[in-house]
């Protein structure tokens, strides 16, 4: 009988995008449930892998990013790039993965080569970084049965971000409640 090889990945929990000048209210809302997520994750003995915005301030607003984008947000070094409250702790015991864009193709690799088959994503922002990475996974990872929950991602935008898991939806990713 085959055993099912889980993962959980957090996408760009950080300070930036929870408290901070990309954050919202539906991101903070997010910390005890993610934090109850990742707690029970690693009980369970789950891989457990968090991903981390990264930029630099010189090159940012030179960047395709930061002109779509123009706010400063994540910039290495700083307190805003840091993994968001309680989490921060429970990111000592995970893989973290830095990012300049908005998926992280090493981490993507690094899933594929282990070969999971079920990855469950939460985090921030679902319109943005959210599915940019679950394509990515989903795309080197074909047969893995890709999961968003809704209750666990958040966007500034909430419009955006519903649109954003019909599209994952539509892609073969596994949106709990569609």
């Amino acid at each position: 009988m085959d055993t099912l090889h889980r993962a959980l990945v957090v996408i760009d929990y950080q300070n930036d995008f929870v408290i901070g000048p990309m954050g919202c209210a539906d991101a903070l809302a997010l910390e005890p449930l993610i934090f109850d997520k990742v707690s029970e994750a690693i009980d369970n003995g789950e891989d457990v892998y968090f991903t981390m915005d990264t930029h630099k301030t010189e090159d940012y607003a030179d960047s395709a990013e930061g002109r779509k984008y123009p706010t400063l947000h994540c910039i290495e070094g700083t307190s805003g790039c840091e993994i968001f409250g309680r989490l921060k702790r429970l990111s000592t015991e995970a893989a973290v993965f830095t990012k300049s864009t908005f998926g992280s193709v090493e981490l993507a690799k690094h899933l594929q080569a282990v070969g999971y088959s079920e990855i469950e994503l939460c985090g921030v922002v679902t319109n943005i970084c959210v599915i940019a990475n679950a394509v990515l996974i989903k795309t080197l990872l074909p047969e893995c049965n890709v999961v968003i929950n809704p209750d666990l991602v958040a966007s500034g935008d909430r419009e955006l971000g519903e649109a954003a898991l019909d599209v994952m939806s539509s892609l073969g990713i596994t949106v709990l409640g569609h």
